[in-house]
């Protein structure tokens, strides 16, 4: 089954677990909050870290296998 999943790189601390999907392949499923703090753990601020995540995490597609993020950030 893992081989057939695919995982945020640096994000191991913010897997929630993995989310299944009625005729969807099995995804990932990440905290975004716990994501940002890794972010912010490597030197970002807070505000920095929510961008980069948004654009480069969030904003990635690779198929039908992307890995999900749940938690919604609240200005």
């Amino acid at each position: 089954m893992e081989d057939e999943i695919l995982f945020a790189d640096g994000f191991e601390e913010a897997l929630v677990g993995i989310g299944s999907r009625c005729g969807q392949p099995d995804i990932a499923v990440y905290d975004s909050e716990k994501c940002v703090s890794i972010l912010e753990s490597q030197g970002m601020t807070y505000a920095e870290a929510w961008e980069f995540f948004d654009f480069n995490v969030v904003g990635a597609w690779v198929g039908e296998r992307t890995p999900l993020f749940v938690g919604a950030k609240i200005s």
